[in-house]
């Protein structure tokens, strides 16, 4: 068990001191599984059911290496810390949030890389983030989706409009609907709109909710009022309509003869 007060004094390659204690297990933890060698462990992938057992599988873990409960620990460490980071060291750790989500077996493993890559401000980490969309895992897609709803980026109301679209997931939806109503503009209200034409109730319902935080109006627990509203809104008044372009040669009330005659009738 590492503790976060626990620093490295000594310089790294960044010229920086004051290193958190949990940087040299995500560091090694992003190798390992670079290269292969993760395992799920007993954390994530127990299978046994004998309590000894896992206790001596555990204890051997551990003395080779970094153990699972430690790779959860650290990798919640870094999502809490790394908004805080300084844009270096933030690119620098999305470095190794990429390893992760590459080649980690594990799926709380990848999920927690995108929670921390959501908070993240690098480059690199919304690609990390829509890649968590494309997850094997549903867990993974559904953090991906919270993650974008936090996101202020337009690309992240568009990612959560497309995989509304296209996810056939009832918990990914689910998922997308929620983030879509922390967002504001005629994407996520286009979006959300579509879904209050589906026949289940609770979906419906989690719409009508999230276009409330959307639009910041309440039309009420009935989903035909709320299509009407977004109809009507998105119909222009007949004062926003471009006036047809006026004829210079007339004038209103004022007949005018050919030029040059001279004579004007009222």
């Amino acid at each position: 068990m590492f503790h976060e007060s626990t620093t490295d004094h000594r310089p790294n390659h960044f010229g920086r001191r004051q290193i958190p204690a949990f940087a040299k297990g995500i560091v090694a933890l992003s190798l390992f599984v670079s290269a292969g060698g993760c395992h799920d462990g007993p954390l994530y992938a127990m299978k046994k059911v004998n309590p000894y057992f896992v206790m001596k599988e555990w204890k051997n873990d551990r003395a080779l290496g970094v153990t699972d409960h430690q790779r959860r620990e650290e990798l919640m460490s870094l999502a809490d810390q790394i908004g805080s980071m300084p844009a270096k060291q933030q690119l620098f750790w999305t470095n190794h949030l990429q390893r992760i989500m590459d080649n980690d077996p594990s799926a709380e493993m990848r999920r927690l890389a995108v929670v921390a890559a959501g908070k993240c401000k690098a480059p690199g980490s919304m690609e990390l983030v829509e890649q968590g969309l494309d997850d094997e895992n549903l867990k993974v897609q559904m953090e991906a989706c919270r993650a974008l709803g936090k996101r202020r980026e337009p690309e992240a109301a568009q990612m959560l409009a497309s995989t509304l679209g296209t996810t056939t997931e009832l918990d990914v939806k689910n998922a997308a609907i929620s983030a879509l109503g922390k967002h504001k503009g005629t994407i996520p209200v286009d979006s959300l709109r579509l879904v209050l034409d589906e026949q289940d109730p609770a979906t419906i319902d989690l719409a009508m909710n999230s276009l409330r935080g959307v639009m910041g109006k309440d039309y009420g627990n009935d989903p035909q009022k709320w299509i009407a509203a977004i109809d009507q809104q998105s119909i222009p008044s007949d004062d926003s309509l471009p006036k047809p372009p006026t004829d210079p040669t007339e004038d209103s009330g004022t007949l005018r003869f050919a030029e040059g005659d001279g004579r004007t009738i009222r």
